[in-house]
């Protein structure tokens, strides 16, 4: 690739930027010199005009020529911190990107989201051509449609860069991925760049806490609301204080927490945060079975959930009224016991109980779904009794988290292969033990050999919806009180011990 080609390449970057509103046509010069000293060029002779292509074109062709040219190592990881470092010089500064926001907001909250999403989008932080690549699909079950994503987005860790950053000095700046520091930081080989990263400041319950769309977006406009200090996860009160001023904030999302304890929490822990967006899951659509009542709560709507784990829905028109019952419930939760549905508040100074709260509108009532969960181990099931069994790691193994709770499956990468690989020996009558990288799956595979007759044109299809169900077992395994008879019991006698 010759220098002229990469003056056009910086040329066709420099007018994605203006046409996308990232800069304005009087920016264009300023602009092209930024990239040019990304680049480490120090003259161009770029033309005036330029086809329109794709961004993800224009930047893997930069990309490969900067890598021909030694400017950067092979692997995904460099590329990532280059691509990123372009894409930033093109981002407008945090001020003037929460000045718009506010602008707009203040005609529609609606109207905010909607550009801050694209505007994510247009900086590249976003990378739609990779969150593309993701597999989704629903499977109805008897709770529902569940989705089901099978995560490509995420890019794999590159064993160069793994080597590379463990050899390098040790960073402890940003404490993590979710800190505001993030914003504008230039990144690592063993932390993301992140200058065309821009947060929105809010306040919620009287704090500072911010708000960004998640790279991965796993389901619609997916948002991290995360807290201006690094501080743990913990669910107490002024977590459903701050979710309800959320949504009353963006009545159009739904937002909620991870639990805070292991197991039954998410992969961050260290940092206060909770998620949100505009997506109805099959949680939201499931109906109260059972309506119950809460002594001095006349006013609030309650009832349990038709859901394979342990929901408590509330409704009121009032807010603190939420709050206050959400409290009691959390408070009578924590210190709970009942041995004869094997729910222990804590053993040897461990505690096991806590809630995965989720608030949305419904009109102008509030709404909270509360989700009991507990983290106790045994030999039996040493990554936790209420997490999924041994029998569906092979499909999931990982912990439940806020999405996957809200009926959204998060499957590794690696299912995507091994299920092809897998429709293809069952179209074929093939041997299901003495592929090592499908030996995991026999057992469940040879189950549904006597269920079905595989061919060439279903097997894939027949998959999916098999796959989809071993999600609702795994929720039915992460629910602490089951859809039993008896499992209904045992959960009625813990809301009758709330006071």
């Amino acid at each position: 690739m010759d220098e002229k080609t990469v003056d056009t390449l910086v040329a066709e970057l420099a007018g994605y930027a203006v046409r996308t509103g990232l800069i304005s046509p009087r920016d264009r010069i300023w602009a092209v010199n930024s990239l040019l000293e990304v680049l480490r060029l120090d003259h161009w002779d770029g033309p005036e005009t330029v086809p329109v292509r794709p961004l993800e074109n224009i930047l893997r062709d930069i990309l490969d020529w900067a890598q021909a040219t030694g400017r950067i190592e092979k692997g995904t990881a460099s590329r990532d911190l280059l691509d990123t470092a372009l894409m930033g010089r093109l981002t407008p500064r945090p001020s003037q990107v929460t000045e718009e926001f506010r602008r707009r907001y203040a005609r529609s909250p609606r109207e905010a989201t909607d550009w801050y999403y694209q505007f994510s989008q247009d900086t590249d932080y976003i990378r739609r051509y990779r969150v593309a690549k993701d597999l989704k699909w629903t499977t109805l079950t008897e709770y529902g449609e569940l989705d089901i994503t099978i995560n490509l987005s995420k890019p794999e860790k590159d064993p160069r860069a793994i080597a590379a950053a463990k050899a390098a000095p040790q960073n402890a700046y940003p404490k993590c991925q979710l800190c505001r520091e993030n914003e504008g930081y230039a990144g690592r080989l063993d932390h993301p760049a992140r200058q065309n990263h821009r947060v929105i400041p809010l306040t919620l319950d009287g704090q500072d806490w911010f708000f960004q769309y998640s790279p991965y977006v796993y389901y619609n406009e997916h948002c991290i609301v995360f807290n201006g200090r690094h501080v743990p996860m913990k669910i107490d009160r002024s977590t459903f204080r701050r979710e309800l001023d959320f949504v009353r904030q963006f009545p159009h999302y739904f937002v909620g927490s991870n639990a805070d304890l292991p197991i039954v929490g998410g992969s961050i822990l260290s940092h206060d945060h909770f998620q949100g967006g505009r997506y109805t899951f099959a949680m939201e659509k499931a109906p109260v079975e059972r309506a119950v009542s809460f002594p001095g709560f006349g006013d609030v709507e309650a009832g349990i959930v038709r859901w394979p784990m342990s929901v408590i829905r509330l409704r009121c028109a009032d807010d603190k009224r939420l709050v206050d019952l959400a409290g009691r419930i959390l408070d009578a939760w924590r210190g709970y016991t009942d041995e004869s549905a094997f729910i222990f508040a804590e053993t040897e100074g461990e505690p096991h109980n806590t809630i995965t709260p989720i608030a949305r509108r419904r009109g102008e009532d509030y709404e909270l779904d509360l989700v009991l969960r507990n983290n106790i181990a045994t030999p039996e099931y040493p990554l936790g009794v209420y997490h999924p069994h041994p029998e569906l790691h092979h499909i999931k193994k990982e912990n439940i988290g806020l999405i996957e709770v809200m009926g959204l499956a998060v499957l590794p990468a690696r299912l995507k292969d091994e299920l092809g690989k897998l429709a293809r020996v069952l179209a074929k009558g093939g041997d299901l033990r003495s592929d090592p990288e499908l030996v995991k799956h026999a057992d469940w595979a040879e189950g549904l050999r006597e269920r079905y007759t595989f061919t060439e044109d279903n097997a894939g299809g027949i998959l999916q919806t098999e796959v989809g169900r071993a999600f609702a077992q795994v929720l039915e395994h992460a629910g602490v009180y089951k859809c039993t008879g008896e499992g209904r019991a045992a959960f009625l006698r813990f809301i009758g011990s709330v006071t």
